[in-house]
């Protein structure tokens, strides 16, 4: 399934700085950075688990919020991309 996640953490101490890192770490290690602080991640129900449950012991829940869309596996016909960046199909396989 694709799951768009979305993080906004407080950065104004080091330790939040440190966070974001973290959290953005995690979350290039399952998907694409789509823009800043946003992803889309094709998951399977336990990668999802275990993503989520990382994540949340990274956060700070009292100064840091993060949120998981579950698009499910038909998500083709629910995304509109407009503008300058070129849009990709998570499934394609990823040149480096």
């Amino acid at each position: 399934m694709l799951v768009l996640i979305t993080y906004d953490v407080n950065t104004e101490t080091a330790a939040g700085r440190k966070r974001l890192r973290k959290i953005a770490r995690q979350c290039v290690n399952y998907g694409q950075r789509v823009q800043n602080s946003v992803f889309e991640c094709l998951l399977d129900a336990a990668q999802c688990r275990t993503l989520q449950a990382s994540l949340c012991s990274i956060m700070d829940p009292e100064k840091d919020s993060l949120r998981f869309y579950y698009l499910g596996k038909k998500y083709e016909k629910k995304i509109e991309h407009f503008g300058c960046k070129n849009t990709y199909l998570p499934e394609d396989p990823m040149i480096l």
